[in-house]
């Protein structure tokens, strides 16, 4: 989980969500009264299931640090062969409006010609 919020596009997707959801909030006293009790609700049961799950954690200590491991490995190869996972949003977004304006272009060309 670590490696996957530690990806570029993945970091900064949540700093833009992360934004407007705080954005959203400061804007809409109503909204953020709602987001306020989900946040305590979501803190309550996480809390809850917390101690709940934690005996059976340690039990399946084994068996996640080796499917953490595989994930790790499986992540690396996505990252070598998918280089956009380490671009942020911003730049994403960006080289998609240039690459649609550039095929744009050419259209226009193609059908002024």
């Amino acid at each position: 989980v670590n490696q996957v919020a530690n990806l570029t596009l993945v970091s900064s997707a949540c700093d833009v969500v992360s934004t407007a959801y705080a954005s959203t909030k400061e804007s809409h006293p109503c909204i953020r009264s709602v987001c306020d009790a989900a946040e305590k609700g979501v803190k309550s049961v996480t809390e809850a299931t917390a101690s709940c799950v934690q005996p059976v954690l340690t039990t399946l200590e084994p068996h996640v640090a080796a499917a953490s491991e595989y994930a790790s490995k499986g992540l690396d190869k996505l990252g070598e062969k998918l280089p956009v996972l380490q671009k942020p949003v911003d730049q994403i977004i960006s080289d998609t409006k240039e690459v649609v304006s550039s095929r744009v272009a050419d259209a226009k060309d193609a059908v002024s010609s």
